[in-house]
């Protein structure tokens, strides 16, 4: 099977109860809080799912349940990840409140489209006190077969050696660090791999053994490395995801804030390999410490043949 860097398709939850969620927030440094944004983080959500609607993206877009009350549902990419041999995987995840954003009824009703083979259920792993928030602790690079994971409270390096063992990928484990010395949350917002660049915020993993082993891996895989500065990196321009649109065309998806951090060059470079699509999504940012990519999570499983 030749494998795919792009999702197809992209799962989305609508929220019902978006909002600032203390229980992330110790190990979120991006989190603001902001009092009564609910609606105002609908109308993104909404005007986010049009937006990628008018590049003919595929998009699943699933309500949130109001009970339990899930102030991080708009992020369902760390409950799930879907691949293109059939195979899913459920993570366990920090956050007590958060742990209910998983939903077998979405993966029943993906199935009547979609093939899943099987089903890699991590989530008990919570007891015994492991994490792995799925694509926002693991970023894959799919057509090599290497998952990239940083160190955190909500990575635990055993789970992405299960991780990789399930899929047969190479685990490539490092550190990264914010301005004040704390693990940076989530691998994603510090590293985006697409089909032919990676941007990586190098200023965030200090270690040069750990960046050796980064730009070993990119130069292996042929990928231009795209490197953004901490300030970029605070403005979500390491959270991106490259899908396909229904035309096979591949597009960048970015926030706008993270698009305008950039320099002309970086954005060319980018540019070079997918058109640019970039979506206004501030107050998701700012009270839920993510941005587009931690919205989406992407199908890569194969369609059914009716």
């Amino acid at each position: 099977m030749e494998f795919i860097q792009q999702p197809h398709t992209l799962l989305m939850i609508r929220p019902a109860a978006f909002g600032f969620n203390e229980a992330t927030a110790e190990s979120n440094a991006f989190q603001r809080k902001i009092e009564n944004v609910r609606q105002v983080a609908l109308d993104e959500f909404d005007r986010m799912v049009d937006a990628l609607r008018s590049y003919d993206i595929d998009v699943r877009v699933f309500e949130d349940t109001p009970s339990p009350i899930k102030p991080d549902a708009v992020f369902p990419n760390n409950w799930i990840s879907f691949h293109q041999d059939g195979k899913t995987i459920l993570y366990p995840m920090l956050a007590e409140n958060r742990r209910s954003e998983r939903r077998v009824d979405i993966v029943d009703e993906l199935r009547k489209e979609f093939a899943i083979s099987e089903v890699f259920d991590l989530s008990p792993h919570e007891n015994n006190g492991w994490y792995l928030e799925g694509t926002g602790s693991v970023v894959f690079d799919h057509v090599n077969r290497v998952c990239y994971a940083s160190r955190s409270p909500r990575t635990s390096d055993l789970l992405v050696e299960k991780v990789c063992d399930f899929l047969n990928y190479k685990p490539v484990i490092f550190n990264a660090h914010d301005e004040n010395n704390s693990p940076v949350y989530h691998t994603n917002v510090v590293l985006s791999v697409g089909q032919k660049f990676a941007v990586v915020c190098l200023d965030a993993i200090r270690r040069e053994d750990d960046q050796e082993l980064l730009l070993a891996n990119f130069a292996e895989s042929q990928h231009k490395v795209i490197a953004i500065s901490y300030a970029q990196m605070r403005a979500f321009a390491g959270n991106l995801i490259e899908v396909i649109n229904n035309q096979h065309q591949p597009v960048v998806i970015i926030s706008d804030r993270a698009l305008r951090s950039l320099l002309p060059g970086q954005i060319n470079a980018i540019s070079q390999y997918a058109d640019v699509l970039p979506i206004s999504v501030p107050s998701i940012e700012e009270v839920g410490g993510g941005s587009v990519r931690c919205m989406v999570a992407g199908i890569h499983l194969p369609r059914l043949t009716h």
